[in-house]
């Protein structure tokens, strides 16, 4: 005598079907909350902003009144405006470039066995963990006239070359710039330490083994496996100087007249000094504009090269 196993039910079936199908919508439930949440505090605001910059809206109980495109047209035709769009993409593309190629040099440098590497790292990174308006104040006292810069440069002969580095607009700028790159290049130094440790150290020896030297071994193995580690520096470093507000208004207040304004600096102004909300609007709105064009094309030209390589 034989026995056959009989096929499973139709009903069993369909409840285990059920009940594969309730498990994987767990996940999506459980996110609803946090939707929500979002949607409420960051989606809702966002696009009721993105509304009031096309009015005279000035945060009274009055209703805003519509007026267009008005409020962009005075954006890129007014004086304090048009410097501010100029300084921000200045600082954007000079300090992206910088601190991503001084950050790389303190990786390359502190990847090596020093025994005061550890140390040294530390240094680097710490003024990257210092609150940005501490960052302001402390270098808005170094850079003054009497400050100890000057008084440093006086001391070893070369006080030609003392500045009102925060009062004189042909230097201004380049101070701010320079204060910039100062705090956040360790950050950087620390992505592409994360970077060179997943570099495997057996592609270095072949290419000695093959004759490459030092140059030709970070030309064609080290710098095209750090692409990750330079896409994330570049997003972080652009993003970061795009938005760029606490040490700007700290140490200058966007002066020597508009020598140092940047687009945040006029927002924060237009809004809370002035009561001119929905111009205000409109400038956050065109400086998101700006810093979601700035990182799709950075994105999409790594990408780019990373396919290449």
């Amino acid at each position: 005598m034989t026995l056959t196993a009989s096929p499973p039910s139709v009903d069993g079936e369909q409840r285990a079907a059920r009940r594969r199908s309730r498990r994987a919508s767990v996940p999506y439930l459980l996110l609803v909350p946090a939707l929500v949440f979002y949607a409420f505090v960051v989606l809702w605001p966002t696009l009721q902003g993105a509304g009031y910059a096309f009015t005279d809206w000035a945060g009274r109980r009055e209703a805003p009144g519509f007026v267009g495109l008005d409020n962009f047209t005075e954006l890129f035709s007014a004086p304090a405006a048009r410097s501010a769009l100029r300084n921000t993409l200045v600082i954007a593309v000079s300090t992206t470039i910088v601190q991503t190629l001084v950050g790389l040099a303190l990786a390359l440098a502190l990847h090596s066995a020093l025994a005061s590497r550890n140390l040294l790292r530390t240094m680097f990174f710490a003024p990257a963990l210092l609150p940005p308006v501490i960052i302001g104040f402390l270098w808005q006292y170094i850079l003054t006239p009497a400050g100890p810069l000057n008084d440093a440069l006086s001391a070893v002969g070369l006080g030609a070359l003392t500045q009102n580095w925060l009062g004189d607009p042909s230097v201004a700028l380049a101070s701010v710039i320079a204060v910039i790159i100062w705090q956040n290049a360790g950050l950087t130094m620390v992505i592409y330490l994360a970077g060179l440790e997943g570099v495997p150290p057996e592609l270095h020896e072949a290419a000695t083994m093959d004759g490459a030297g030092r140059w030709q071994r970070l030309r064609h193995v080290t710098l095209p496996l750090l692409v990750p580690a330079t896409t994330i520096a570049l997003s972080l470093t652009l993003i970061g100087s795009l938005k760029l507000f606490d040490q700007v208004y700290v140490m200058t207040g966007g002066g020597p007249g508009y020598a140092t304004e940047t687009l945040s600096v006029v927002m924060y102004k237009e809004a809370f000094v002035s009561g001119r909300y929905g111009y205000s609007t409109a400038i956050a709105l065109v400086l998101t504009m700006i810093v979601f064009a700035f990182a799709l094309l950075q994105l999409r030209a790594l990408r780019r090269f990373e396919v290449q390589r």
